[in-house]
């Protein structure tokens, strides 16, 4: 797989994401520009200037007119995708660290910091599909996180709960019409914290990454753990890629651990397991420092990550990687074992 270099960032990428299409993908990073690219070239679209601060996060809406980003300048903007206008601006007392509309493009929900006496907080937001139409400054759910703060957060299928990931390790389950609590699970080792949070294609499940070095799949319905994929690193950022059975794991040593040895030792690497067996199966190299950010084309035919390096990699998976089967090798390694 010979990867697509983006450079349109001066620095430290914060996360990636593609469209529902696969066709377009959109970067942050800490400094004030999101950057908008096509997927399958890798030429830039558009740069989204405004924000005053480094950002955090970013998300697109189903039909890929709006895309949310989350900033150190203590709001979330709304933009339009074609022409790069700016609809909406809401403003918080604090960093905004996640934003994600939900399946439909109707709300989008924002994770604030925790910060100079304000609580951290899960927000929801209604989003006017028409964009022309006037966006509501009113939020329409507020949920505080009082005892530990929330670092990520998404909708579940048919958005009927807000899954959250926090500072301690813990995973909260809310009713995403009310904002009450169901829910709240040790999924991760104390102290902990989750860095990210992303979903299957139906929602039911979703996996998660963690500074404790392992990454969980984990069911919206009820929290249960249902793989666990350790690692040697901590963890900054996991997905799961739609037609095969494989997630992908980036991470590595924060910038001021980080040392020559950790380089040669291979800790920046994006790390693929398969999703069933919890099995590691390769390690893709190129970045020159943590990877922050990991994302899958929903299309399933290719995925890109972001570092600490400020590039991003995108990787259009070759013909091997749709024709190998896990479970063939498998077999095959048994047998020879047997002999």
């Amino acid at each position: 797989m010979r990867p697509i270099l983006l450079s349109g960032h001066e620095r430290a990428l914060t996360q990636i994401k593609f469209n529902r299409d696969g066709d377009l993908l959109f970067s942050v990073a800490k400094d004030q520009h999101v950057c908008a690219w096509f997927s399958h070239n890798g030429e830039r679209l558009g740069t989204y200037k405004g924000h005053q601060g480094a950002i955090w996060t970013v998300d697109v809406n189903p039909d890929s007119t709006m895309i949310a980003s989350g900033s150190a300048d203590n709001t979330i903007r709304l933009w339009e995708v074609k022409t790069g206008r700016l609809l909406k601006t809401w403003e918080f007392p604090t960093a905004v660290k996640r934003v994600e509309f939900n399946e439909e493009g109707t709300q989008l929900l924002g994770v604030t910091e925790k910060r100079m006496g304000h609580l951290g907080s899960i927000v929801v937001l209604n989003i006017n599909p028409d964009i022309d139409g006037e966006q509501s400054d009113e939020k329409e759910l507020t949920i505080v996180c009082d005892e530990s703060k929330a670092t990520v957060a998404g909708w579940s299928y048919m958005n009927k709960y807000i899954i959250a990931g926090h500072e301690d390790g813990s995973v909260s389950q809310y009713d995403a019409k009310t904002g009450e609590q169901l829910e709240n699970l040790p999924i991760h080792d104390l102290n902990m914290q989750l860095t990210d949070l992303q979903w299957s294609q139906d929602r039911t499940y979703f996996i998660t990454a963690s500074k404790d070095k392992s990454s969980k799949l984990v069911a919206a319905r009820d929290l249960e753990v249902l793989k666990t994929y350790p690692s040697d690193t901590p963890l900054n950022s996991a997905t799961m890629t739609p037609k095969k059975d494989f997630v992908i794991l980036g991470g590595g040593q924060a910038a001021m651990d980080v040392t020559t040895t950790a380089a040669r030792q291979g800790k920046f690497e994006a790390r693929f397991y398969h999703k069933i067996f919890e099995d590691e199966i390769g390690r893709v190299r190129g970045h020159f420092g943590p990877l922050n950010t990991v994302a899958a084309d929903p299309t399933g035919k290719s995925y890109a990550s972001g570092g600490e390096d400020g590039y991003v990699r995108v990787h259009h998976f070759d013909k091997g990687f749709f024709d190998f089967s896990y479970e063939v090798e498998r077999e095959r390694q048994r047998a020879m074992q047997q002999q």
